[in-house]
Parts: structure tokens; sequence; C-alpha cells
């Protein structure tokens, strides 16, 4: 791919990855927008030890606009959009509403009057990833080729916002259908550089360090093995990657797409495992939207390692879930599993599978 990094008007950053070399990125932003100052804080939560982002600036992102206004989609005559040119096949770019960012002003300090409650600037880096420029697409829709490009541009984003200052761990996700809250309905994602370990990760590091003490081997590589041997709830089954339901799901819908080989994180993944990936992604989004007949709505989730703690922990996997438990019902976060973290799934993992083989 080429790539091609600009600057929009207020200083983001946009970077292009095109499919096919000699395209040249020189249309401008023509917009009038102040130069960007991102205010968020983090707060650490003295029960738990948790910290918790507060960007209160968010309020005014975009919200749920008209297919002709879609900042996502390429600008044309008349009507400049976040991406300034007339075309694209991939493009990244600095969110104008971030969570974390570069240059927030201020230094670490305590709430005030809570010496046990450390705030501070909430350094980081958030960014959106269109897959497309065709509004009306989906990431299933995508070529097998235009997949691999987007597992490469996910590649060269963890590499650089591993090097970026301030982030320990990077997380590219995508968010799909208003069921999940997505805003903007043309096919994107995003990639947070957390300031911090997510708690998620946390958990993770510790029970692999505990399973590896006791058994001297990897648990994602054991839970692999024993899933692949079994069957019961795999769905695909390639030369490099495995997608199966997990034997624990919380989800009514839910996927685990892991690779054979342990890696920590997409950067490190060889270009025969990129490709593979591609065609394997594909098959299970296909089988996600045939559960109902209709588009799933979806989170899609990668797991990475650290970037400084854990990387010998860690195995790479991609997780998908949906909160959509029939055709017509979602399943809600109530009060055992908002309240207390304990989930409790309307369908046995080995149904799920079933379904969706």
């Amino acid at each position: 791919m080429k790539r091609t990094a600009r600057r929009l008007v207020d200083g983001r950053e946009i970077i292009y990855f095109d499919d096919e070399p000699g395209r040249e990125r020189t249309a401008e932003d023509t917009r009038e927008l102040p130069p960007q100052a991102p205010a968020s804080e983090m707060r650490r939560d003295p029960l738990t030890g948790e910290w918790v982002g507060i960007a209160a600036h968010r309020q005014s992102r975009t919200y749920k606009p008209p297919a002709a206004m879609c900042p996502l989609c390429p600008s044309s005559p008349g009507r400049p959009s976040e991406i300034p040119e007339s075309d694209y096949d991939v493009v990244v770019f600095e969110n104008q509403f971030p969570s974390f960012a570069q240059g927030i002003p201020g230094e670490p300090a305590t709430v005030g009057g809570m010496p046990m409650v450390p705030a501070a600037p909430a350094s980081g880096r958030c960014e959106v990833v269109c897959f497309t420029s065709d509004h009306n697409s989906s990431f299933g829709s995508l070529s097998a080729k235009r997949v691999r490009s987007v597992v490469d541009v996910w590649a060269d984003r963890t590499a650089a916002l591993n090097e970026t200052p301030g982030v320990e761990q990077v997380f590219c996700f995508e968010n799909r259908g208003e069921e999940i809250g997505v805003t903007l309905h043309h096919p994107h994602g995003q990639i947070y550089g957390y300031p911090f370990v997510t708690p998620k990760t946390e958990t993770m590091l510790r029970v692999a360090e505990q399973y590896r003490a006791e058994h001297g081997t990897h648990v994602m590589g054991d839970v692999l093995a024993a899933e692949r041997a079994s069957g019961e709830r795999v769905l695909v089954d390639s030369e490099h990657w495995t997608a199966f339901v997990p034997a624990a799901a919380r989800w009514p819908v839910e996927v685990q797409i892991v690779p054979h080989r342990q890696v920590p994180d997409i950067a490190a993944l060889t270009d025969d495992e990129r490709d593979d990936f591609a065609t394997t992604y594909l098959d299970v989004l296909g089988r996600l939207d045939g559960l109902y007949d209709k588009p799933l709505p979806y989170i899609a989730a990668w797991h990475q390692a650290p970037v400084n703690t854990g990387r010998d922990l860690s195995w790479l996997h991609l997780e998908l879930f949906s909160v959509l438990r029939s055709a017509d019902k979602l399943k809600y976060l109530a009060g055992s599993e908002s309240g207390m973290a304990v989930w409790i799934n309307d369908a046995t993992p080995e149904q799920i599978a079933a379904r969706l083989r």
C-alpha cells in the first residue's frame, strides 16, 4: 500500500492508505475549524483501582447525520468533509472529539478534597479508520483484498501508537449498528491509544500468569487446542486461524477468532496470517449476518498486548459479540451484569455455535 500523511485544517493528522501506488493525495481541507484543543481528563476509582476517562467535550460530537451530510464520505464540491479527497481506499485520521489525545494541558494531581482519587490529563490518541468510501457498504461486504489492506492499516497504526508518548495499550475496534450505539453509519472503526492498561487486559494477563505458573503452558493455547479437538463450538478452522464460540460465552452471539501462533499484536502477524485472516473474518461476518437474515449489530474488539508489560503473556485475538438475542430482542445489561459484572446468558454456547454453523 501507498501511505500518504497530511494535515486537516485544525492540525489533526490524516493518513491515506491506497491499495495501488501512484495515487497523489494533495487535496486541502477547506473548512473553517478552530485549532484542536482537547481537554480530556482521567480519574482513578479508589474502590476498584480502574481509570475512568472524562471527556465532556464529546457531548457535541456529530450525531446521526443524514447520508448527504456524512462526515466520513469523501468531500465533494460544496460539501467538504473530514476527508478532503474526492475518493479513498482506506483512510485514518485523528478523532475530532477524542477521549484521549496528545498535548492536553495540566499535570497529574488529585481531585480536590480527595487525595485518594488521582487525576491526570488523558494523554493518548484516538483515531477513526474508514474502511471504504462507499457509505452504503459494510465490513462484511468488502473484498478479501480490501480486508487485507485494513489488517495492514491496523498493523501500521498499532506499531505507530506503540511508539506514541503516553500510550500504554492500543485497541482497534469496530462498532456496527444503532443497537450498539453507532451514530455514524459509514463503515468505519476506531483505534484508541490508552494511557493505561485496560481493566480487562489486566485481568487476562493475571489469569495467564497464574495458569502458566500452574501448568507451564499458555491458557489461550490450551483453550485453542481443546476447542479444535472438540469442534463442538468451532465455526471456521483455517490454516492459521480458528473461530469459535467460547465455552463461557457472555453474549447471546459471541465469537473469538484466534491465531494458531502466539503473537502479541497485529503488527507481529506474517503476510500469510494476514491473508488467511481476511478470508476467515469474512466467513464469520457472513454467518453473523445470516443468523437473523439481516445485518447483525456487533462490536469487533482486538485484544493486543500492552506496550510495556505482559507481552510474553499476551495472545492476540479478535472478539466479536452482539447484543441481539433474537431477531427482535436485545440483551440488556441489567442488574447482575451492570451492577456486579456477573453475566447471565440466555443461550448455551453450543446452541449459539450450532446456529452460526
